[in-house]
């Protein structure tokens, strides 16, 4: 006999959300945005990763304004910083950082081609102002950090145009005229006014007592040092050089010039020289790899045929017929000095080396005049004045604090000052510490004026990732940015600035490079990979069903760029 088999299938009727799998939960994720370590590098404190992300997703004017809530020069700082984010990017140790100052350069250029305004976080007027004097990287920049923190600014310039060291010191092959014209015209927007042809002297603070509430002087360091061997006056000071070059003073050069030194003037003279029609020789008293001069200023040098003699010193110039023989002494090496670079000391052969002229790029000071007697509230990169027989409060920046003497850390400085007075005005000198402290990045010593603000990125982890932290299984092999550039011979027979133009197309690409560390990009791996389908997602952001979530921490493992973390699940 045979029985009709019917086939049974079990189903639910009710839905199993009733069971609650959260309550077995130890460990908790968390999305846990943290610290990118090329922010923590940058003396400008940009938020790069963010940078980058806004830039790959295609939007440039958010990412420009991205820039501005620290940097607010993004054009000069794309050309002339030497970019040591890039050194602490946690992609050169997967392939090759990212080429991230000719990113911050596109986005400056593509503001300015469509004539973008920004939307800037800007306090309201307090109805105090401050008089800066110096029209450098380090004023220009404090007037800006001012007005965002709702200060009226005047800049008191004793040159016809502003700029300082931007316009004077920087050739045009590196830094554009119509580049730093837009940069000045921007702050003009913002209310900054600017007092030209009007000389302050320290002796002369006080009297600004009566319209402003404090002072910043950014004043720079113009000051040349000069030659202690023989024959030391027959050379000239290569910064006036290069001043007269950008002034339209300089005439063609003829013959072999001398350039003793190993900074980025010396570099920068030398380059100069070149395109004027002259033959130009370094001469620098340790090993390249001592030179304080940017590497790829020297790489740029040697390719455009610049001759270095390394490991010589100058200990006489003798004058002949109007032209001039250099005699060069080498040097030894033997350890090291308090800077890092090789101790030289003078040895015993000398080189006759004739010339038409010598420039001396030495390095740089300030007049002494402008260190007041007192005890400043010091920082990294600035100093504050505020318990001296003077009517004015006092703030320090730029060259004269800095021990770097480049572009970006006199913006660094101008950013510290300013935040700084705020500080001091609205909570007191007791408070300047802790405050100036909290607003950090990462475990950096550059300030964040968005931290200091109470912005989004003040809810960062400080907390720097680095590349053990990154599931680099996301990732492919890629090449960084090649920027386009004039051939060496285009170079030397004009001042038309070297890095050609990128397109949007590539910026995007480059920018995709980005490990973004530290940041949700919304790639949405946790929601994916999430095995309790407990991370879900409303029309503003994702978030954690913690009553379905086990703390299995898958969500955490597959974050590409450890923006989650998982912590203790508290018993209370």
């Amino acid at each position: 006999m045979n029985a009709k088999l019917s086939l049974f299938i079990p189903k639910s009727s009710i839905t199993t959300e009733v069971n609650k799998t959260g309550s077995w939960r130890f460990l908790r994720p968390i999305y846990d945005e943290k610290t990118a370590p090329c922010g923590v590098a940058c003396p400008a404190s940009e938020d790069i990763a963010t940078i980058q992300m806004l830039t790959h997703q295609g939007y440039f004017k958010e990412a420009w304004e991205t820039i501005l809530a620290e940097n607010p020069f993004p054009g000069i700082c794309g050309r002339v910083c030497f970019h040591p984010c890039e050194r602490a990017c946690n992609r050169g140790m997967f392939d090759e950082p990212i080429n991230i100052h000719s990113v911050e350069r596109f986005l400056s250029d593509t503001a300015a081609r469509y004539k973008l305004l920004p939307e800037l976080n800007i306090d309201s007027s307090n109805g105090s102002k401050i008089a800066i004097i110096g029209s450098g990287p380090g004023g220009l920049a404090a007037s800006y950090y001012f007005t965002l923190l709702g200060y009226e600014c005047s800049i008191f310039e004793s040159l016809p145009e502003p700029g300082g060291l931007l316009r004077w010191g920087i050739p045009e092959y590196r830094l554009p005229k119509y580049v730093l014209d837009r940069e000045i015209d921007f702050l003009r927007s913002l209310g900054v006014q600017f007092k030209l042809k009007n000389p302050i002297k320290l002796s002369e603070l006080d009297e600004l007592a009566s319209e402003y509430d404090a002072v910043f002087i950014g004043v720079g360091t113009w000051n040349s040092r000069k030659g202690s061997f023989k024959g030391a006056e027959f050379a000239e000071d290569g910064l006036k050089f290069l001043s007269d070059v950008r002034a339209g003073q300089a005439t063609t050069i003829q013959g072999t010039v001398v350039v003793v030194g190993g900074g980025n003037t010396a570099i920068d003279v030398a380059r100069t020289v070149l395109r004027l029609g002259g033959k130009a020789v370094v001469v620098y008293r340790r090993r390249k790899e001592d030179m304080p001069a940017f590497d790829e200023e020297i790489d740029d040098a040697l390719e455009e045929g610049i001759e270095f003699l390394f490991q010589q010193v100058p200990v006489e110039i003798s004058s002949e017929n109007g032209s001039f023989e250099v005699s060069l002494c080498e040097t030894k090496i033997e350890g090291v000095d308090d800077s890092g670079r090789g101790r030289f000391v003078l040895g015993t052969k000398i080189t006759k080396l004739k010339c038409t002229r010598v420039f001396l790029c030495l390095g740089f000071e300030s007049n002494a005049e402008w260190f007041p007697s007192g005890k400043p509230y010091q920082w990294f990169n600035s100093a504050l004045f505020l318990d001296s027989d003077r009517k004015i409060p006092l703030i320090f920046g730029g060259d004269l604090t800095t021990a770097e003497k480049t572009v970006t850390y006199a913006i660094a400085s101008a950013k510290e000052g300013a935040i700084a007075f705020d500080i001091f005005k609205k909570y007191g000198r007791s408070a300047l510490e802790e405050k100036l402290s909290s607003c950090t990045v990462g475990n950096g010593r550059f300030l964040s004026l968005s931290v200091y603000k109470g912005l989004s990125r003040a809810k960062r982890n400080k907390q720097v990732v680095h590349i053990d932290d990154i599931n680099t299984d996301y990732f492919s092999m890629s090449s960084r940015l090649a920027v386009p550039r004039l051939l060496p011979e285009e170079r030397t027979t004009s001042f038309k600035e070297i890095d050609l133009h990128i397109s949007g197309s590539i910026a995007i690409q480059e920018a995709g490079r980005c490990f973004n560390c530290g940041i949700c990009n919304e790639c949405d791996n946790c929601r994916l990979f999430c095995p309790d389908i407990s991370i879900k997602r409303d029309q503003e952001k994702r978030f954690v069903d913690y009553e379905y979530c086990k703390g299995c921490g898958v969500c955490v493992a597959e974050c590409p760029r450890c923006a989650m973390s998982l912590i203790e699940e508290s018993l209370q």
